[in-house]
């Protein structure tokens, strides 16, 4: 499973390259590879790239990438209020592609951050959009739905 995880993240960042520059993603990478360290310490050993590995990595995807994305608007949100250097918005859209979506909005409304300017709205709810659909035909493949 570790070589699945590793695989994975590592494929993010490179097709993905504004994440190689993302301290948030850094860490999610690294909660990753602890998640995975973990799993097969206690026991989950799949073979690599299985439906099982892959569906061990789903929910530690989806928790760790929403914390990364809840940290990365709490740290442009005390930026902005000292006046300090910004995290760019691709990089938070980077983020909520991710799958970081849920924190995203929920940091938007805790700590009103982002949620004026009508581009970044707009755009956050393409992605928004975007991930319904895509889970939509996940859920469709994997015959839930």
């Amino acid at each position: 499973m570790l070589i699945t995880f590793g695989v994975l993240l590592i494929a993010f960042a490179f097709i993905l390259r504004p994440l190689q520059k993302n301290p948030f993603f850094l860490i999610y990478m690294a909660l990753m590879f602890g998640a995975a360290y973990f799993c097969e310490h206690i026991g989950y050993r799949f073979q690599p790239f299985s439906k099982q590995s892959f569906l061990m990595f789903i929910p530690w995807h989806i928790v760790l990438i929403n914390f990364a994305t809840f940290l990365a608007y709490k740290a442009d949100k005390t930026a902005a209020r000292q006046k300090a250097w910004r995290i760019p918005e691709k990089q938070l859209h980077l983020l909520e592609f991710l799958g970081g979506s849920p924190a995203a909005f929920v940091a938007q409304k805790l700590l009103h951050h982002k949620n004026k300017k009508t581009s970044f709205q707009i755009f956050f709810f393409f992605v928004l959009a975007f991930q319904i659909v895509i889970v939509y035909y996940v859920f469709r493949i994997l015959n839930i739905i």
